[in-house]
């Protein structure tokens, strides 16, 4: 096993969750398209700056078996999200 992040590990050739392991993709393909995925208005965030334009979001990666987040983004509205690519 090896330790990709905080959330994620690999094991056996697989990106899985390090809370439930649960196999999210292969090593080397993009492990974000098996996710759950929510994304809201970063406006409504704590702290955020009143002045943020409002196409601004937050995109959330979690664990689609144990709903662990696994990873978050800041993006335009409508943008692809960022290909998280990971080869051990």
């Amino acid at each position: 096993m090896t330790r990709i992040s905080p959330t994620l590990v690999a094991t056996d050739g697989m990106i899985c969750c390090s809370g439930c392991g649960h196999q999210l993709a292969k090593v080397r393909t993009s492990w974000k398209v098996a996710a759950g995925k929510t994304e809201v208005p970063f406006q409504t965030q704590p702290g955020a700056s009143a002045g943020l334009h409002p196409d601004v979001v937050l995109r959330q990666f979690s664990c689609p078996q144990c709903r662990r987040l696994l990873d978050c983004e800041t993006a335009l509205k409508g943008d692809p999200f960022l290909e998280d690519v990971v080869d051990v």
